[in-house]
Formats: C-alpha cells, structure tokens, sequence
C-alpha cells in the first residue's frame, strides 16, 4: 500500500524525552528530535538530569546543524523541561511552538511512536551502563533507523532511501549478499555486495 503524503508533515517536528533505567538502577534522559515528513530523528542529548538550561542549550545545539528552512511547528508536552527559553530558541528559528494538552500523548503521536519503537527494537533488548553508554547506542541505533530500517509511512522506505528513491530491483541469484550486524548483533543489515 503506497503512503499517502501530508502536505503539512514537512512544516513539523516534533521533541520528547525518553528514560532509561540503567544497570545500577540510576535513570538517565535522552531528549530526541522527529522531523514528521522525513522521519529523521535527532538525539539532543542524554543527562542524568534534565533541567531547562540543559535542554535549552540542547536546542540550541540542534538547530546549529539543522536546516530549518521548511520547519514552522514544533511539537512538545507540557514537561517543566520545555521552559520559555526553549521555546524562544526555536521561536526565534522561526518555529511556532505547540503544547501538546496534558496527558494526551496522541497529540504527539509520531515521536512517541519513534521513542516506542526505540525501546521495543534496541532499549528493552539491551543493558544501559551509563551516559555514554546510551549515547553511543542511541547514536548507532539512529543511522541504522534512518538507514536501513523500512517506515510505512514512507512505502516501506528507509529516510534515506526515500530521500533517493528506492534501490533498482536486482537478481539475487547473480549477486553476492552482504551481512553487517548492528550494535554487537542485535540487529542485521544485509545489502548487495559490491
């Protein structure tokens, strides 16, 4: 089934936390970025404590290597993270800034289906040391999402893949396949071999 496009998900991103409880039983934040249209997703940052300076600086530091040319909404809760200086970053980016209502996660849909599917198919399969261990996972996690993994709503493309156009079809049985594992062979990729 081909996906239909919205005409408005290129305009939005959207902005959530996301917790994990580590092998000392300590939880840490990871603050991720959805562009809607794309679904590229950014991680901001990962603390052990998530207060508005650090989240406002995390915006800051997102938007100096993001093209925000098409984006005009942003999409987060009610969280006392998101102070008025985070807003005013991506405000003055040119962004307006929407609160979602209080406990409708729905109204963030999108990125909490990313952050659901960040846990089912990487965080409840593997054991968080630390900071930097969550970071550097996170961070494989996401080039492989915007890779390799198939998004329904975009025809079963990757990010990547939609952004090129789908790989031409080829016959497997005149071609040598590639097998590559993904953070120590949780996940499998596989591609034709050059």
């Amino acid at each position: 089934m081909e996906a239909i496009p919205d005409p408005q998900a290129e305009h939005i991103v959207a902005v959530d936390f996301l917790h994990v409880d580590t092998i000392n039983l300590k939880r840490i934040y990871a603050l991720v970025l959805l562009e809607h249209r794309s679904r590229r997703a950014h991680l901001l940052g990962v603390t052990a404590n998530p207060t508005g300076e650090w989240t406002t600086q995390a915006a800051r530091n997102v938007l100096m290597d993001t093209d925000t040319t098409n984006m005009k909404f942003l999409i987060g809760d009610r969280t006392g993270q998101f102070t008025d200086a985070f807003d005013t970053v991506f405000a003055d980016a040119g962004l307006r800034v929407l609160k979602s209502p209080p406990q409708a996660p729905k109204a963030n849909a999108h990125c909490e289906r990313m952050i659901g599917t960040l846990r089912r198919e990487l965080l409840d399969r593997t054991l968080i040391l630390n900071e930097q261990h969550l970071r550097r996972t996170l961070t494989q996690y996401l080039e492989h999402y915007h890779r390799a993994r198939p998004h329904r709503g975009l025809g079963q493309l990757s990010p990547s893949q939609a952004e090129t156009g789908p790989p031409p079809p080829v016959d497997l049985a005149s071609h040598r396949i590639h097998h590559r594992t993904i953070l120590g062979g949780l996940i499998n990729e596989y591609q034709i071999a050059n």
